[in-house]
């Protein structure tokens, strides 16, 4: 991956061919400063060459194109050009087309030509460009091929620069272009750059320059620079080799660490998966924590089921030896049974059947209490109340109430705030016997409203206070208690956000249920 990404740039220089752009600007840049000297040399020597009287009938009017933007430091003296071709954007135009024949050229533009003739095919030696020197006609008069007399104006950039713009512009090459031919470089690249410029004298237009050369390929730059370049690709390769193994240390051997500790535990080791010592990365210290924490809670859920099944193994085993006792007596002894006994075995039947009854409804309450997904569900809590209250004092039960019940907007069903009050009303009556007195009180606070009951039964010894939420446990169960009712109570609390708890009471017993709250402006 290191390697990869490290690639990606280069491929990217690939891709938008950003280096062979900056080789043809070269190329560019070095034909226009070429072409500077060579129009400045032809001035000079038409300059000596051609009277002063003949000077004047010599080339056209400049018809120039708009004039490039200069500095304020520059005034009107400086004219730069800077190269601005680009292979991602310009075209490049078909090979360049072959010379036309021509008339005969003035005399006098042919020996100023053949006397800058021997000064560029000097030149050419160095720069390696194909030099063509045109007159206002198009027909070259001096020349490094053998174009000479021949027409050059059929092409456009001959044609742009005698109408007295400064060109620059790609042509594909091929491997008999005859300007070409002078190129003493090695034709490794597709394009050539051709640069025309304008040979103006006293205002006059006196030809043009063309220059040709085929840049540099992007092979034969890196191999001239190959020593620096295996220099650099070897930093980096020890850079990228660093990286890997800094990555190795910090993530992938930490990472490690933790499958060989989820292995362990899916093989049933216990305690397996604990935090790593040294995480070195704060995100590898994260994932180590997050799975040490859910294996955590998967053995204690796998420790739940294993102790909830065998609770509910137990609370079946009971009712169904007894139910298949009673069973094989009646269908053994039926006939000799008196009236009495056989009443008393079917009563039997039925209380063990209706035990498990009881016990199949609380274990849908309970499982359907722990899958439960809150809603956005509400319910006004105080005709709930009521109502309940109504119901226990209309069984005998004394119930009584402190303080008149708010008006308040709980985050529960109805039906989910029901089986909450109750089933604590019920556990209450249940274990209080049928003089109990059950006092209710309620407190609300800002976001949530507290409901206290209690009772003056014989209390919750401490030794049992700590199991009281525990799924089956029960000190009634010779009086129909489930052990379940509290434990269902608990579940549907926390997956509302709220809370039940057994406070300390010196008689009876004492729990604190709190309800969150909405407010009744968005009920």
């Amino acid at each position: 991956m290191n390697l990869v990404i490290l690639l990606l740039p280069l491929a990217g220089i690939g891709v938008l061919r950003v280096y062979e752009s900056a080789l043809v600007r070269q190329t560019e840049s070095e034909l226009v400063a070429q072409g500077a000297f060579v129009a400045a040399a032809y001035r000079a020597a038409f300059a000596r060459t051609v009277p002063e009287r003949e000077s004047a009938r010599y080339g056209l009017p400049v018809r120039a194109a708009p004039p490039l933007p200069k500095s304020d430091d520059q005034g009107d003296r400086w004219q730069p050009r800077p190269a601005k071709l680009d292979l991602s954007i310009d075209p490049v135009l078909p090979p360049v087309p072959p010379a036309t024949p021509a008339a005969a050229a003035d005399r006098y533009a042919l020996a100023v030509g053949r006397e800058i003739t021997a000064l560029m095919r000097e030149a050419q030696l160095v720069t390696l460009a194909a030099i063509r020197v045109v007159d206002p006609d198009g027909t070259v008069v001096a020349s490094t091929g053998e174009e000479l007399g021949l027409s050059l104006a059929g092409r456009e950039e001959v044609t742009r620069a005698l109408a007295g713009e400064h060109t620059s512009l790609l042509r594909a090459r091929v491997s008999d272009d005859p300007v070409a031919k002078a190129d003493a470089a090695p034709r490794t690249t597709g394009v050539r750059v051709l640069v025309a410029t304008p040979i103006v004298h006293r205002n006059r237009l006196l030809g043009a320059v063309v220059l040709a050369r085929t840049p540099s390929s992007i092979a034969q730059t890196l191999y001239r620079h190959r020593q620096p370049l295996l220099t650099g690709l070897g930093v980096l390769l020890a850079a990228v080799l660093a990286v890997s193994l800094f990555t190795a240390f910090a993530v992938a051997r930490p990472v490690t660490a933790v499958i060989r500790q989820t292995e362990r535990a899916r093989r049933g080791e216990r305690g397996a998966v604990t935090p790593l010592a040294h995480p070195v990365t704060r995100e590898v210290a994260q994932l180590s924590q997050a799975v040490a924490e859910m294996a955590q809670a998967l053995e204690e859920r796998s420790d739940y089921i294993r102790n909830f099944a065998a609770h509910v193994s137990h609370e079946f085993k009971t009712p169904l030896t007894a139910m298949q006792g009673a069973i094989e007596l009646l269908r053994e002894h039926y006939a000799g049974m008196t009236d009495v006994e056989r009443k008393r075995f079917l009563a039997n039947l039925a209380a063990d059947t209706e035990r498990l009854d009881r016990l199949v409804g609380r274990l849908l309450e309970l499982t359907r209490a722990e899958m439960y997904r809150p809603r956005d569900d509400a319910s006004a809590f105080r005709p709930v109340l009521e109502r309940l209250i109504d119901e226990h004092r209309a069984q005998g039960i004394a119930v009584e109430v402190s303080g008149p019940l708010p008006e308040a907007v709980v985050a529960l069903s109805a039906d989910t705030l029901d089986a909450v009050l109750g089933n604590v009303l019920n556990n209450a009556r249940q274990h209080g016997g049928p003089d109990v007195r059950i006092s209710v009180s309620v407190e609300t606070g800002k976001d949530v409203l507290v409901v206290r009951l209690s009772d003056n039964g014989s209390g919750i010894s401490p030794t049992n206070a700590a199991r009281i939420f525990e799924p089956f446990f029960t000190t009634a169960r010779n009086q129909g208690g489930t052990g379940l009712g509290l434990s269902v109570v608990k579940a549907l609390l926390e997956a509302h956000g709220g809370r039940i708890d057994l406070l300390p009471a010196s008689a009876g017993a004492h729990f604190a249920i709190r309800l969150p709250l909405v407010h009744t402006g968005n009920w």
